[in-house]
């Protein structure tokens, strides 16, 4: 690894409720992601936009000007004020900005006092080509921003890592681990990575992710800081359900594991919804794919007796921000809720 990594200068990656200058996404295209069902997903992510921008900026990657076009008229339909809403004609295989998007880090202290990380992107183990196309939009942001883009060389997605803004990191060895990312890597090697580029500390390792996950265990859709010291993380009640034996085994991991300063993590259960299916395939539906911007936390709702209960739950962590259900039961089709579209770009 070269010297001058980004932690090294001064640079980390904050916590999502560091204040947000924007909100990155990549605007929804690809009909393979989404089949037969493409065209109900814009209501809602619509209404996903309309939620965030009322407290900071948009930003959304177009292909081109006839998608912008189309968007346009999708966001006006919704209600959408397009003063908070920037396009950039930024092409894109597909929407999942979360890992594919610009991993942005902040030294108050630099003279740049942002930049951006370009981790690889192998579309969660080449299994969805071509994703050359999504993988260099950190650097396409980058040179847009006229700010330094760093890039450490390996595989690595947004969604699989989740921060507390100081020195920690939540990961899983299901997904950093699998062999169809980083095969070459120990877990030793991926740690100084991780270190080194994001700005950490420490990485807390938990176990699998939930069943119907394709990314192979991101832990945004299992456990996910609320604050400094407290997380949030589904539970399973039913036995007889796939994901309750190892979501009960995640539960244990988290109440042994300690911060930098020594004290245990505060942990709040959430529940799942009841398993959502499409065409006989389990999907990822679970209430941890929230996020968290500057007015609300926009929380995925499947139709489902645990929403609200969900919701509540949320609105106690987050005492000072609206937090908002927003129907999902079409969107995860795509395997993947309003985290896995979103990446935020902190303020500094």
């Amino acid at each position: 690894m070269s010297l001058n990594t980004p932690k090294e200068l001064g640079y980390y990656f904050p916590a999502e409720w560091h204040n947000h200058t924007a909100t990155w996404l990549s605007w929804p295209h690809k009909e393979e992601s989404w089949p037969g069902k493409i065209d109900t997903i814009y209501k809602p992510y619509c209404q996903f936009i309309k939620e965030v921008s009322i407290g900071e900026t948009v930003c959304i990657n177009v292909v081109n000007e006839q998608m912008k076009a189309f968007a346009i008229n999708h966001l006006l339909l919704a209600g959408v004020n397009l003063t908070n809403i920037k396009f950039y004609i930024h092409p894109t295989n597909d929407a999942w900005c979360r890992d594919h998007g610009p991993a942005f880090l902040i030294n108050p202290n630099a003279s740049n006092k942002k930049i951006i990380v370009d981790w690889g992107y192998n579309a969660w183990g080449n299994k969805y080509p071509p994703f050359d196309l999504d993988d260099v939009i950190p650097t396409l942001i980058g040179n847009q921003y006229n700010i330094p883009v760093y890039h450490p060389g390996i595989v690595m997605e947004g969604g699989s890592v989740d921060f507390n803004g100081k020195g920690t990191i939540l990961t899983t060895k299901a997904c950093l681990l699998n062999e169809n990312r980083n095969p070459t890597l120990s877990q030793k090697v991926i740690e100084e990575y991780l270190y080194n580029y994001y700005g950490v500390e420490q990485i807390l390792w938990l176990g699998d992710g939930i069943v119907g996950d394709d990314t192979d265990g991101h832990i945004d859709d299992i456990t996910r800081f609320v604050n400094d010291d407290t997380v949030v993380t589904v539970v399973e009640e039913n036995k007889s359900d796939d994901n309750y034996t190892l979501l009960k085994e995640n539960l244990e991991t988290l109440n042994t594991l300690r911060l930098l300063n020594g004290k245990q993590l505060n942990v709040i259960e959430l529940p799942m919804p009841k398993p959502v299916e499409f065409e006989g395939q389990r999907l990822p539906a679970s209430y941890a794919n929230f996020y968290i911007a500057n007015e609300v936390v926009a929380v995925p709702t499947y139709r489902d007796k645990n929403d609200d209960k969900a919701l509540t739950i949320l609105s106690s962590c987050f005492p000072d921000k609206k937090v908002v259900g927003i129907d999902s039961t079409d969107i995860i089709w795509g395997l993947g809720s309003w985290h896995c579209l979103s990446q935020q770009e902190p303020s500094v």
